[in-house]
């Protein structure tokens, strides 16, 4: 009988695991903001000081602090606050995101199932968005009125175009085999678009919304410098028409922190939705 011979395992290669050993950790991203956040501040409190720039040109941090506070350290009803002037603007970019939203991904449904369509819709689209939104939002204020109209209007504009080219884009990136095969299941074109082409595009739509929820809320702020009652475009006028820079800067980090935490959101549900895309990067 022949000896028998033992199969072991063989021991791992002394460089793969040492490679295995100094794999990095995930650097917490939280952190990193925060440390290129105090870099930030200290370099602007250190040119403010040492380069003796006066405080119409450029506040120190503790001035835009002091400004941010008074208006953030009040009853949320006050009008001196910044709560009633943020609720107009958000108010009015939100319904101006989902218009605009709603009607780039209908068209760009209509335009990836229809060349007709697309040849029809697309030229037009182009030039709608090649058009400078500073040069016809006068003509949208005196069409729409200097109420909330005009808002919506401008920021559903600005956030058409993003969703439009996305959804098509995402619609007709779907692989021609899996329309045959849905086509060999005699599956309709709305079963198609809702099992495989929708899911598919999903990835493309989010970042369209990312692109748009900003653009939503330029479009109001734009809208709101030319004529408006209350948001922070009017804040923003105000405090640049009596001089006060570091009331500005405080609204300006106010809509900044606002863009932060709109895109954190879309972010957020692209996740909890676009589940298969989330594992996929992983």
């Amino acid at each position: 009988m022949a000896d028998s011979v033992s199969i072991e395992r063989a021991p791992p290669k002394p460089e793969a695991a040492a490679g295995k050993k100094r794999e990095p950790k995930g650097v917490n991203s939280t952190a990193i903001t925060l440390v290129g956040l105090a870099v930030l501040f200290g370099a602007w409190a250190l040119s403010v000081k040492y380069l003796e720039i006066p405080s119409y040109i450029l506040p120190t941090p503790l001035a835009v602090w002091k400004a941010l506070w008074s208006g953030i350290a009040v009853s949320p009803s006050s009008p001196l606050g910044y709560y009633l002037p943020l609720w107009g603007t958000l108010k009015n970019a939100a319904i101006g995101l989902f218009l605009g939203s709603a009607l780039g991904l209908t068209l760009g449904s209509l335009m990836a199932e229809s060349r007709l369509i697309e040849k029809l819709i697309m030229p037009y689209a182009f030039a709608l968005q090649s058009l400078p939104k500073v040069a016809i939002a006068p003509l949208i204020v005196i069409w729409f009125g200097f109420g909330d109209g005009s808002k919506i209007a401008i920021s559903a504009l600005l956030a058409f175009f993003p969703m439009l080219i996305n959804s098509f884009t995402g619609l007709r990136a779907v692989e021609p085999e899996r329309i045959d095969l849905m086509r060999s299941l005699s599956a309709s074109r709305f079963e198609t678009y809702r099992i495989v082409k929708l899911p598919n595009a999903a990835p493309f739509i989010f970042a369209g919304l990312d692109m748009a929820v900003v653009y939503a809320l330029l479009g109001t702020i734009v809208a709101e410098f030319l004529g408006a009652q209350q948001g922070m475009g009017v804040v923003i006028t105000q405090a640049q028409a009596v001089t006060d820079v570091a009331g500005v800067f405080a609204a300006l980090v106010i809509l900044g922190a606002m863009g932060i935490t709109l895109h954190a959101i879309v972010r957020g549900l692209e996740k909890k939705i676009v589940h298969w895309g989330e594992r996929g990067r992983k």
